[in-house]
């Protein structure tokens, strides 16, 4: 299985089944987030920092940036975050708009090979964001749905899938560039859309030699514990080979939902990572109790 390397100007961060699983912190993204929004508008910054920073110590090996807010500047407001994120870490990032003007503005700032979120099967959308992705050397996250719109058939799925790699091989953007999402749809409103997602996982690696990826949160969305639901949602996707997953890694619940699952795929090898993890959440405990 081909391995999808990520890279900032001092750090690389490989994607493939043979590699730790890759969390990609979610929240610096204004979506949902009133203060966040009202902030960036008004050109304060400091909880952007304070995301970055909490989310790479809870175990984030990406960090994913959003900067779409309604009526805003995006692409100069993607330049500055982005710019802003590398002046203080040294993790890669995933460049995330719906906006070709702002993912060239966000490319054109950063140093290293960035990942693109994302480009769907719309031959619009191909042309125009494909060619921005080939044109900075990233690699692309390829969400499995066309003009036709989504289906919960795997087998549609797989050929939207099909239909961006063969597109961005046009473009000189190598398979391995390209990262597989499954679309995650809300379990309470298509009860078989889960097993559609296990499915083009599996369907992905074995016969698309592709890496994967998703954000698991859609799953739950309208059901209430949506952190139970989404922590066993991932710890089954890592079981059928997803490899990464935009995620808040503030939620504990699915954080150690995927260092459980590596540890029963057999890819967190001796069980070291969650050894250092369990160990890492003891500290603060025996630091109370020893202070007492």
């Amino acid at each position: 299985m081909p391995d999808t390397i990520l890279s900032s100007a001092s750090e690389e961060v490989v994607i493939g089944c043979d590699h730790p699983f890759v969390v990609i912190g979610e929240r610096i993204n204004p979506t949902g987030r009133t203060q966040l929004t009202s902030e960036m508008e008004s050109g304060n910054f400091d909880r952007v920092e304070l995301d970055a920073l909490a989310q790479i110590a809870a175990g984030a090996k990406v960090l994913d940036v959003n900067t779409g807010v309604p009526m805003a500047d995006e692409p100069a407001l993607m330049a500055k975050v982005i710019e802003l994120v590398q002046s203080m870490t040294s993790v890669p990032i995933s460049i995330d708009s719906s906006m070709p003007d702002a993912l060239e503005a966000g490319l054109a700032a950063y140093q290293g090979k960035a990942l693109v979120n994302s480009v769907t099967g719309e031959d619009e959308r191909l042309d125009t964001v494909l060619p921005i992705v080939a044109k900075h050397g990233a690699a692309v996250v390829a969400i499995c749905h066309d003009d036709s719109g989504i289906s919960n058939d795997p087998d549609k799925r797989i050929e939207a899938a099909k239909k961006i790699i063969e597109r961005a091989a046009d473009y000189g953007i190598p398979v391995v560039d390209v990262v597989l999402d499954p679309v995650v749809m809300p379990i309470g409103a298509a009860g078989e859309s889960g097993r559609a997602v296990f499915e083009v996982i599996r369907r992905a690696h074995q016969e698309l030699r592709v890496n994967t990826v998703c954000g698991a949160s859609n799953v739950s969305f309208g059901l209430p514990d949506r952190r139970q639901l989404n922590a066993v949602f991932l710890s089954m996707m890592v079981g059928y080979g997803l490899t990464a997953a935009i995620v808040n890694p503030l939620h504990d619940e699915v954080m150690a939902a995927i260092s459980g699952a590596e540890v029963l795929t057999g890819q967190d090898r001796m069980c070291k990572r969650w050894i250092k993890r369990s160990r890492t959440r003891q500290e603060p405990l025996l630091d109370q109790v020893s202070s007492v």
